[in-house]
């Protein structure tokens, strides 16, 4: 049974949720930001191979793993790390905390998430929690935080520190806010030594920003056809 945990977090700016846009059998589109929440060919497939990949998950996860993230969407990576992690048959709670501007409404994640039928046990049990309004929720071996407002305004303020970042803000050339050298260094003040980063994004001046704070950068295959993705490790 999920316990939803009072809300100590305070909302820096006003929030303003994203309305969605949905074309025939096409992902959800963000209207603030003309870009789509997930890869059109596959957007449980893409988060495996960049974000969990990128990480080496499920590998390294193990009982108090945290994994941070920009940017929480539909809620997608944050199922695929709870489902991968069960997958371990590891005992323990895995953390993830999101930063998320423009929280996705609950009908739209329940819409976006049903296109995977493997993980709507799971997915039911997220929706909920943000039926409720709820940024917080401890599911017993997955425990969720998800911090709305500008997170370059939340995340100098966030006291925790990631083992994994998840970089999945919509494109930089759409949402450049979450790509500058600034936020970079606030990630990597936020990660664990030898802590890692991913992100689909192989533009220079993202790998730029985080090599400037601190990070050892490496390009790996990108995701369905795209030619590279983005690697990194304090």
């Amino acid at each position: 049974m999920v316990g939803l945990i009072a809300d100590p977090i305070p909302e820096h700016l006003p929030v303003q949720k994203d309305p969605v846009l949905w074309h025939a059998d096409g992902p959800p589109v963000s209207s603030l930001y003309d870009d789509p929440y997930y890869s059109l060919h596959d957007g449980l497939a893409e988060t495996r191979h960049v974000f969990l990949g990128g990480n080496d998950l499920p590998a390294r996860l193990c009982d108090g793993f945290h994994v941070a993230e920009l940017g929480f969407g539909t809620g997608l990576n944050a199922l695929a790390v709870w489902a991968a992690w069960r997958a371990t048959g590891q005992t323990g709670t895995v953390h993830f905390t999101s930063f998320e501007a423009h929280p996705m409404p609950a009908a739209d994640m329940a819409r976006a998430l049903a296109a995977w039928p493997e993980l709507d046990l799971l997915a039911q049990q997220l929706v909920a929690v943000r039926e409720n309004g709820s940024r917080q929720a401890d599911f017993g071996d997955f425990a969720l935080t998800i911090v709305e407002g500008d997170a370059t305004a939340t995340l100098p303020t966030w006291t925790g520190q990631a083992d994994a970042w998840f970089l999945d803000g919509f494109s930089p050339a759409k949402n450049p806010a979450l790509w500058t050298p600034d936020l970079m260094a606030q990630v990597a003040a936020h990660t664990r030594a030898g802590g890692t980063a991913a992100t689909y994004s192989a533009a220079g001046h993202v790998r730029r920003g985080l090599e400037q704070a601190g990070f050892a950068v490496s390009r790996a295959p990108g995701f369905s056809g795209k030619r590279h993705m983005t690697r990194a490790r304090l």
